[in-house]
């Protein structure tokens, strides 16, 4: 990424929240630690163009949501429970309240409302196999250029990170995969 690319693009950091950080959660990833730390730097550099989302608990349970919570009954709390709060290094990422939505792809018109149409996203967070990737592939949809911070993603294994950035990989010149040093070069 360049440095003009770098001054026009939006970084978009996807639920770093504690269902997904905590090594105690059925949800939590065990390379988010790994992650936060160039989270953070990628969020420095950003400055102002830092948006931060949060998964909700809000679906509507009488679609396929409630066997999803059926499922996985220790996430069926109500929004405010702590396992949907930021982790304490995420607070402060953005100047913008976070998007907070009850679906595993965060790109709509909230997002697009902020960044523009046709902008250019670098997507960072957990879990590169679920929500970061359900994300990638509706920005590339609506037109996005998407830049994929491969080491500040964190995935539900090593396997499906590697798995989730083989995919996205296959979606150029719309969705690239770069790393964190690359793109603050």
């Amino acid at each position: 990424m360049t440095a003009r690319a770098l001054d026009d693009a939006w970084l978009v950091v996807i639920d770093p929240q504690a269902i997904f950080a905590a090594p105690d959660s059925a949800w939590g990833s065990p390379f988010f630690a790994e992650a936060m730390p160039r989270i953070r730097a990628l969020a420095d550099a950003f400055g102002d163009r830092v948006l931060v989302t949060r998964w909700m608990p809000t679906a509507d349970r009488s679609t396929s949501w409630g066997d999803y919570f059926a499922s996985w009954p220790f996430a069926d709390q109500p929004p405010s429970h702590p396992l949907f709060d930021l982790v304490p290094d995420a607070v402060g990422l953005s100047p913008h309240p976070t998007i907070d939505l009850p679906t595993f792809g965060k790109w709509g018109s909230e997002i697009e409302a902020v960044v523009g149409r046709g902008a250019h996203v670098v997507l960072a967070g957990v879990s590169t196999d679920c929500c970061v990737l359900s994300t990638a592939l509706a920005a590339a949809d609506a037109g996005a250029h998407v830049t994929i911070a491969a080491d500040a993603c964190a995935g539900s294994t090593a396997e499906n990170h590697a798995a989730a950035l083989q995919v996205m990989g296959l979606y150029p010149p719309q969705i690239t995969i770069g790393d964190t040093a690359a793109i603050l070069a």
